[in-house]
């Protein structure tokens, strides 16, 4: 039986290719960590956001946490997280984050959060609680966490780099052109400068991440690529874009998966040592191996 054509997204736009199908939402170990997750009354980006590859990572045993609540106080237009005015910390929620990732038995623990612009901080004391509950559950464990910008705060980074994850991720997202479209509440150059800051004053590995199919060209890309190596990137994650629906921004092309091949060269050559290019490529998806 010939296979059924591609679907088209709604609102129209390109037809979603065969190559971006991906593993359905069961099995065991899907149901496993899902009833865990619910045990700890804990949110994950995994569901947030509707990622595609939450089948294949929650039967492999693992799942991104996101804290700091399932609101975020920006609207960016490529995100499927709920926008809106969050609810006060939890302060029992990194116990339970170190309880539910030393019962998964994660040798490689990923935290991300919505944006929290409510908060001084913007949330970096929270993000230091985690890591200091890690750190205390599992002491093997490698920590990554993929944080906002905290709004440019003064001190924010300082409690980053005290709280000394092994990984410190930011995304880019997309090329400065579009952050007025797609991420309107954010600086592309807040974004560098954070990126750059840490590197800078300590030890902890770098990494940032870049969606495509937005509508930026391969020059702005390879623009991107230079910046990101610049401000000290060690690790960058390429994935195509999928609209979460016809009200966010729009898929202007899919890439095919040699042209992913083609952008990973490049921002090697750029100066950036560890890079993962395909379409379904997430920024935490096999985190664990791609850090190894």
């Amino acid at each position: 039986m010939a296979d059924s054509p591609p679907s088209r997204p709604p609102g129209g736009g390109p037809r979603k290719p065969a190559w971006l199908r991906v593993t359905a939402f069961s099995g065991m170990g899907y149901e496993n960590v899902s009833r865990l997750l619910r045990h700890y009354g804990l949110n994950t980006v995994c569901h947030a956001a509707n990622c595609p590859n939450r089948g294949e990572c929650f039967n492999r045993g693992t799942a991104t946490f996101l804290i700091m609540g399932p609101t975020c106080t920006r609207n960016c237009r490529f995100c499927d997280i709920e926008p809106g005015r969050p609810r006060p910390l939890d302060p029992t929620e990194p116990a339970r984050v170190a309880a539910a990732a030393a019962d998964l038995q994660l040798r490689h623990v990923v935290v991300t959060s919505v944006t929290r612009d409510d908060l001084p901080d913007g949330g970096a004391g929270h993000f230091a609680d985690v890591v200091a509950a890690l750190r205390a559950r599992l002491p093997a464990a490698a920590v990554e966490i993929l944080t906002p910008d905290f709004r440019g705060v003064a001190g924010a980074v300082d409690i980053i780099i005290a709280a000394r994850p092994d990984v410190f991720n930011h995304n880019v997202e997309t090329v400065p052109r579009l952050y007025p479209a797609v991420r309107p509440g954010a600086d592309y150059a807040r974004s560098l400068a954070l990126l750059a800051e840490v590197g800078r004053r300590s030890p902890i590995a770098v990494k940032s991440g870049l969606m495509v199919g937005l509508g930026e060209t391969r020059e702005e890309l390879r623009t991107v690529f230079h910046d990101l190596a610049g401000a000290g990137v060690r690790l960058l994650t390429i994935g195509q874009y999928l609209a979460p629906s016809a009200a966010h921004h729009p898929v202007v092309r899919y890439l095919p998966p040699g042209e992913f091949a083609e952008l990973r060269q490049e921002a090697e050559a750029a100066g950036i040592p560890l890079v993962a290019a395909a379409p379904l490529v997430r920024s935490s998806y096999r985190a664990d191996e791609f850090c190894r």
